[in-house]
Order: structure tokens, then C-alpha cells, then sequence
């Protein structure tokens, strides 16, 4: 048989199908695989074609999927940014271009459905690689199926569906909505992180969420990533790359504008190196010209990325808006823990609860210990017993909850406590007053307590704190001690967090109308001692609490709860009815006390914010 021999370069053309069909298919990064397929629905803000000019920020957060030496990514974000969106498209992207076994993790199984019907469904069918591949089932499971490849979706609530499948891909939504541990099983997070062990050598990991406390999955995810990056855009007019930071954004006083939504209008930015105003026309431009850069970095090569961005990089928010979300919330702790979180993508804690000693020696006033202010209405005092020595503080209260410390100290016997209280104090007038009431901590040598407010019950009660927070400041109960001679006799049950809470937020106010203040020869001891504890955030079981501790261990705190006790004695004693006893003066300030007890004291900030609108 004859055979010819083919010139250079030349073949059937039969056989260029079958080549074709065998040579690997080129895949494309996240960001170009987007633009070619992806269809954003009507519902969406920009629908149609998807486009990376509009939300640039996101290229390399998509694109860093496809990097073969980044396993984790972290994506902290404030709302209204296209997280999700992104999130779908490095879905789509991996189900079309190198499939593998997928979860994708939501806060919950009914969030989780919801999103399939609403988001991931119509996803699919518009985009056409992902519609020839999608094979509809009837199964009761969240399953979505694309030929050999499945993509399980779970809610954080179902531990057993997230410890049951091994996966390649993960993708945990929202992290810090999913509920906590339980005493059974570890938290949600970890448990779906333990099923990608498997592959360990090609997995990937994707966790976004807008960051609720310190505590909270997101922020732990970003404290523990091997390098962070903030996303920095050029001035428009020096050129300098600068990262958008709220406290730039500034706009009038109320001085100057009084009406909230004229200010708002008038927010702009002002760049921090060269202080050129930036305004809205000129954030498209620099969103596109930006760039994302490491602000931290442990090693060469990164596994684990986090990135981190505001609304302020939001092209679908204007400055006029953050600034009025800003105003319409500072007022009130609950909205600006949302503005905290949802607008700057930070965590919420009472940083404004944590005190120092320098803050309690500002509020030194220039009337020496053992002199009384010539506002002076009411004297209590607050007892700590220790086993070694009892601690005492006396305090002057007058109208609207105006305090200070005219003399506190350790006593070495109940006898000295006792010539303590009964002091005669005399007030400028020449009246001679003595303390109305003190409280003494009945935790510690109980029965010797019990037997001192026997004696002495003219002046001094027996007081506890109260395990459970209370629906007032204090409760009124009885010593139910059978064949003590206490039994029956009344025992006042504190709240101390209510109580802590108050006198912080007082001790943040300048001396004067309302503040908690200290006499002139107050010492650094007993300054500490005030302050040896600070409020912190704490969440389990998916429910987020507050509480005070030490901040240190094996930090005395006693001056506190003798404050705390002489606090609550002085609420006992009516305390915030003073300034009826002269109602003409009542009418001219600013402040209107409440009855006691059932009194909702105003929050902690008390509106120090109000006054301080740059505390960010």
C-alpha cells in the first residue's frame, strides 16, 4: 500500500475535533470567569452582565481562589459590599471549571433554603455552563447536583450535616450569626473546617461575615490569618494611596447646622495626607485605580488571607449616607452597635466602660476628705468585709445623682467601722449630718455581719449581690436563716453590673451637675481599686452577654464594691428624688429624676458620644 507522507504542520480536518476535545481546557481566574458567564437578576441594584469595574474591590478577593498557595480566605465586610456575590461567583466558577465535593454553610437550615430559592436557582439558570451541567432532584436534602459533583448546603444549626460529608470546597456565610458551641459538639465553624482534612493538599476555604464582637468567629478568623490586607486608593489630588478611614469624613457642627440631614449632606472626605476634599463623583475613579495592600504578614507565602473593608469603599453608598447613619445612631447603644458593625466592619465592645485610675484622679475636686460640697443632700456609705480588714468609703449625693467621695479607708475591726459611720460631718451651713444609711457585704463572715446590723440597724444593712441581673437596681428581701437571731431581718440584694455601669458612665462626665467626683486627697490605691475591673462581651450558646471582671488576676477591687454598696444604699434612701425636695431649682436644669427601682438608668455612654462625635 501506498502512503503519503503528510506535509509540516498539516492534518485531516477530522481529526482537529478529536485534538480539540482532548486538550485541557484553559481555566480561567474567578474575576473573567464572572464576566464571561455570570447574569446578575433584575432584582439586583446593577442587573445584567456582571462587571468587576463596578465593585473593583472585589477582583483580587475572588481571584485569590484560584492561587494555588492560598488555602483560607477571609472576607471581613461590612453589609451592601457584594460579598455574597462574589461567594456565588467563586461557586460557579469551581462547579464549571474543577469540580469537587463543596459545602457551603449558612446561619441557618431555613436561611440556607430560603437562599437556594431565592439567589443560587436563578444563578444557575442564567448562567449557561452552569444550566447544562444542573441536574434538578426532588430530594428533601439541600443538595444542588452538577454531573458527578454535588454542592451540599447546611445550616450552622444541624451539626450532624456538617460532620457527615468530606469536602473539598467549603464556604462558611455569615459566620458570626451561627450559633455556638454546644456541650455535646465543637462550634459549627470547626466542625465544617474538620471535614476538608481530607484534602488537605488542594482545599479551599472561604469564611466572610460582617464582624459582630471581638469574640465573634469572623474576628477571630482575622486575628488568627497569616497576613491582612486593606484595600488603599489614590487621592485624586496628591496621588498618595491612601486606605478611606471614617474619622476623614467630616461635615459642620451642630453649632453651625443644627438639622442632622443638613450636615449629613454636606459630609466629605478629607484626604489624611494631603487634607484635599474627596466627594462621591470621586470614589469611582479611585475604587478603580485601587489596590489591595498587606498591612500585616507573618510569612513569605500566606495560607491564610484576610481581607478587610468599610462601607466607605461602598460605590452604592454615598458619605452623606454613613454620615447620617452615624448621626441617627450615637445616641443610642443597640444602633450604634449596628453602625459599628454593619458600616465600619469592626467589632462592637464597650471600650467607653473601660476605666483607669488617671480618669478617677481627673475627677478630684478642690474640697479636702472629711469636708462635705455645699450641694451635699444625702451621705451613705458602702462596707466590704475581708477576712483580715474592712474596707469603707463614704459618699455626699445631692440632686440628679451628684456624688463624691468625701473619705474612704480600711478599718482593722468592725468596732472602727462602726466610729467611722457616725462621724458628724459638718456642712457649710453649720448643720451637722451624719451617714442615713450604709450597706455591708454579708458574703464573707456572715453571721458576725448579721449580729453587727442587729446592733446598729439605725444606720447600717446587710446587702448581697445578686447572681441574676435584676429588674430594677436593687430588691428588698429578708435573711432566711432558721435559729439565727438574723432570721427575718432585711437583706438588700444588689445588682452590681447596674450599679458599675452607672458609676462609669458618671465618672466620664467633667465634674459638676450629675458626675461622680472624689474629694481632693484622693490616692492612687484607692483610684485603682475603683477601677481594678473593666465590662467585657462574652457569647455562648449563640447568645451574647456582658459582664464585669478584674482585669487582672488577683487584682484588689474592694473600693469598688464599697462605691457600688454606698451607690445602692443612696437608691434605698431615694436618692433620685432630691432634687423634688426643691422643685424650683428642678425646673431650671436639665436632668428629671425618676423614681427608684423601677428607673431605667439611661445607657452607659450616656451620651458622652454626643459630644465626642470623633471617638472613632
Amino acid at each position: 500500500m501506498k502512503r503519503y507522507r503528510a506535509k509540516p504542520y498539516e492534518v485531516p480536518g477530522w481529526i482537529m475535533p478529536a485534538v480539540a476535545a482532548l486538550r485541557p481546557r484553559k481555566r480561567l481566574p474567578v474575576s473573567q470567569w464572572a464576566e464571561q458567564n455570570r447574569i446578575l437578576p433584575d432584582g439586583n441594584s446593577i442587573p445584567g452582565p456582571w462587571r468587576n469595574r463596578v465593585t473593583p474591590y472585589l477582583t483580587e478577593i475572588m481571584d485569590a481562589f484560584n492561587s494555588e498557595s492560598v488555602e483560607k480566605i477571609i472576607f471581613v465586610k461590612p453589609t451592601q459590599v457584594g460579598g455574597t456575590s462574589a461567594m456565588e461567583n467563586m461557586l460557579g466558577s469551581l462547579i464549571d471549571q474543577d469540580p469537587g465535593p463543596t459545602m457551603v454553610v449558612y446561619p441557618s437550615d431555613d436561611l440556607a433554603e430560603r437562599t437556594v430559592d431565592a439567589k443560587l436557582d436563578p444563578m444557575i439558570r442564567r448562567c449557561k455552563p452552569l444550566a447544562a451541567l444542573y441536574q434538578k432532584t426532588d430530594s428533601k436534602k439541600l443538595q444542588l447536583k452538577f454531573g458527578a459533583m454535588t454542592v451540599y448546603l447546611n445550616g450552622a444549626n444541624s451539626p450532624a450535616d456538617l460532620s457527615s460529608t468530606n469536602i473539598r470546597y467549603l464556604f462558611l456565610d455569615e459566620v458570626d450569626k451561627y450559633p455556638g458551641a454546644s456541650k455535646k459538639e465543637s462550634d459549627p465553624v470547626s466542625l465544617a473546617i474538620e471535614r476538608t482534612k481530607s484534602y488537605t493538599l488542594n482545599r479551599k476555604i472561604f469564611i466572610t461575615s460582617t464582624p459582630t464582637l471581638k469574640t465573634g468567629h469572623i474576628w477571630r478568623a482575622k486575628e488568627g490569618a497569616e497576613a491582612e490586607k486593606h484595600y488603599f486608593v489614590p487621592c485624586p489630588h496628591c496621588g498618595t494611596y491612601i486606605e478611606l478611614q471614617f474619622a476623614q469624613l467630616k461635615w459642620p457642627s451642630k453649632d453651625d447646622v443644627p438639622d442632622s440631614t443638613a450636615r449629613a449632606s454636606m459630609a466629605r472626605y478629607v484626604c489624611q495626607v494631603c487634607e484635599g476634599v474627596i466627594t462621591d463623583r470621586d470614589k469611582g475613579r479611585m475604587l478603580e485605580a485601587g489596590r489591595w495592600q498587606f498591612v500585616r504578614k507573618r510569612t513569605e507565602t500566606p495560607k491564610s488571607v484576610v481581607y478587610w473593608m468599610s462601607t466607605m469603599y461602598s460605590p452604592f453608598t454615598r458619605f452623606s449616607d454613613i454620615a447620617q447613619a452615624f448621626m441617627d445612631s450615637k445616641d443610642d447603644p443597640e444602633l450604634l452597635q449596628n453602625f459599628v458593625n454593619s458600616w465600619l466592619a469592626e467589632p462592637w465592645e464597650d471600650t467607653k466602660l473601660k476605666t483607669n485610675a488617671d480618669l478617677v484622679l481627673e475627677r478630684q475636686t478642690e474640697i479636702p476628705a472629711w469636708e462635705l460640697p455645699e450641694w451635699t443632700k444625702l451621705l451613705t456609705g458602702g462596707i466590704d468585709v475581708q477576712e483580715n480588714c474592712v474596707y469603707w468609703v463614704i459618699r455626699a449625693w445631692g440632686d440628679f445623682m451628684t456624688s463624691q467621695n468625701v473619705a474612704h479607708g480600711q478599718a482593722l475591726s468592725m468596732t472602727e467601722v462602726e466610729r467611722v459611720m457616725n462621724t458628724r460631718f459638718l456642712m457649710p451651713s453649720g448643720e451637722k449630718v451624719m451617714v442615713e444609711l450604709a450597706l455591708i457585704d454579708s458574703s464573707d463572715q456572715t453571721d458576725a455581719v448579721y449580729d453587727f446590723c442587729l446592733i446598729n440597724g439605725d444606720w447600717v444593712r446587710a446587702c448581697k449581690g445578686s447572681s441574676v441581673s435584676l429588674q430594677g437596681y436593687y430588691r428588698i428581701s429578708t435573711v432566711n436563716k432558721a435559729g439565727s437571731r438574723a432570721n427575718g431581718m432585711q437583706l438588700v440584694l444588689v445588682d452590681g453590673g447596674k450599679y458599675k455601669d452607672m458609676i462609669s458612665a458618671r465618672m466620664r462626665r467633667p465634674n459638676g451637675t450629675g458626675s461622680w467626683m472624689v474629694h481632693k486627697d484622693c490616692d492612687l490605691e484607692y483610684a485603682e481599686q475603683v477601677t481594678a475591673e473593666h465590662k467585657i462581651t462574652e457569647r455562648k450558646n449563640g447568645k451574647v452577654s456582658y459582664r464585669w471582671v478584674p482585669k487582672h488576676s488577683h487584682r484588689d477591687n474592694h473600693y469598688l464594691d464599697c462605691e457600688v454598696y454606698a451607690a445602692a444604699a443612696a437608691d434605698v434612701m431615694e436618692v433620685r428624688s432630691l432634687a423634688l425636695q426643691n422643685p424650683g431649682q428642678a425646673d431650671q436644669q436639665a436632668e428629671r429624676p425618676v423614681q427608684p427601682v423601677q428607673q431605667t438608668e439611661t445607657a452607659p455612654e450616656e451620651n458622652w458620644i454626643g459630644t465626642h462625635e470623633d471617638w472613632i
